[in-house]
């Protein structure tokens, strides 16, 4: 990227579906530690179906096994902004980002860039946005990636990326603000020549498939256990089943409750489907994360970044505590590493953040904040995450850049963990 960094492979998270890799963007943790392992789930603890057909997904109890980057900002003074990003209007942790759009998908992207452009120019500004936008997830999916038709999907992308562009330098924003481009996951082909059907292999009956393709979650009725998994375990040879305790410890995918019994998981390009009278899609994500195809991509400009500079790889997981560093927060314990991309910061951009004293409290304290004196100082920081052809969302991420002076320099990185964390 002339103007700024660019990282050749980013990994995300397991599964590489929409919902957990947001949550990642955002705290920085595995699945298994954020809590939200899929699109579709069920907390046997809680008793309860967390899906995204229904207004669940609205359900705080499902979103508190970790704190968004949002509610870390707020506690520590500043203000929040999100339009439509996926989980910031669900009240979490008795907050809502300072403002907030809740989700309407016929809200158009111009609509969702004037509101975040508001929030930010306003007398009491936000220091972190969000917005999501939809295409072209929809179009990936229908047509499948490798569509010729998909071209125009991606022109569109362009266009809007570029309008947001123009809609931050009317606004005096441009030159002052850090571009982050960015992705939660990709996507691959799919053919109806490739379906697994599980009728084939399994009594509907002994089981209830709580998400499907491309990583089935099953859970077997109450003695069923080892029939459904007999049954399933040598049934395709483009079909991996794991027990729970026995899933790959690279996937991070063990320790939560929620995590199923049984997972089952497809070859890449293979379809799940428990009979093909069930919808079928042309493309699909949700796959091993090791697979290119399934990786984001990473962009960045502006003035806390490098000029014409690319890293091979990077974590989905260390986004977030970039991102605390920029916004001069001090980061919750999280699976990512500032130090795996603090070369994409220039020389004038402290590089490490403090840990030897909290910044945090919550709002509404009597304590004044740190930084409230030097609030006018603040040049903006805006991270974009936009979805490609590969890619299911397009998103947007704003956060305030601070000046060399505000950020102490750090020693020990206390927040990372050398080891995932470990839930029950």
């Amino acid at each position: 990227m002339e103007y700024g960094v660019h990282v050749k492979q980013v990994t995300n998270i397991f599964i590489t579906k929409t919902y957990p890799n947001h949550y990642t963007l955002v705290t920085g943790l595995f699945a298994e530690n954020h809590g939200i392992v899929a699109n579709e789930m069920f907390d046997p603890v809680l008793n309860k179906t967390f899906s995204l057909d229904h207004m669940d997904i609205y359900d705080s109890e499902f979103w508190e096994e970790a704190v968004p980057i949002w509610v870390t900002n707020q506690r520590a003074g500043f203000r929040s902004g999100a339009a439509m990003w996926p989980g910031a209007d669900v009240k979490i942790h008795n907050s809502f980002p300072t403002h907030y759009m809740p989700y309407n998908e016929s809200v158009s992207f111009e609509d969702r860039v004037a509101k975040i452009i508001e929030w930010f120019t306003s007398k009491e500004p936000i220091n972190l946005g969000l917005l999501y936008w939809e295409d072209p997830d929809d179009m990936g999916h229908h047509l499948g990636p490798d569509s010729p038709l998909m071209g125009p999907v991606i022109t569109d992308i362009d266009n809007k990326l570029g309008y947001l562009i123009q809609m931050l330098q009317k606004a005096e924003l441009w030159d002052v603000v850090n571009l982050i481009i960015t992705s939660d996951h990709g996507m691959t082909q799919c053919s109806k020549e490739r379906i697994i059907e599980l009728d084939q292999y399994l009594d509907k009956d002994h089981y209830t498939l709580i998400d499907q393709s491309p990583v089935a979650a099953i859970l077997p009725k109450e003695g069923k256990f080892d029939e459904v998994y007999e049954a399933l375990a040598h049934a395709h040879p483009n079909l991996t089943v794991y027990k729970r305790e026995e899933i790959p410890e690279r996937w991070h995918y063990r320790y939560n409750s929620r995590i199923p019994p049984i997972i089952a998981v497809a070859d890449k390009g293979w379809y799940i489907l428990q009979n093909k009278s069930d919808a079928f899609l042309l493309g699909n994500h949700g796959y091993d994360n090791e697979l290119a195809e399934m990786h984001p991509i990473f962009l960045a400009h502006g003035p806390a970044f490098r000029k014409n500079f690319t890293k091979e790889t990077m974590n989905s997981t260390d986004l977030y505590p970039l991102l605390c560093h920029l916004l001069n927060i001090t980061a919750l314990p999280h699976n990512g590493s500032l130090r795996n991309v603090q070369d994409l910061l220039n020389s004038a951009t402290p590089k490490l953040i403090p840990s030897t004293k909290s910044t945090t409290f919550l709002i509404g304290s009597d304590e004044p904040s740190d930084y409230e004196q030097v609030e006018d100082l603040y040049p903006y920081f805006i991270g974009v995450s936009l979805g490609i052809i590969i890619v299911i969302i397009f998103f947007v991420v704003f956060i305030k850049h601070l000046i060399n002076s505000q950020i102490p320099a750090l020693h020990d990185m206390q927040a990372e963990l050398t080891q995932p964390l470990l839930q029950a």
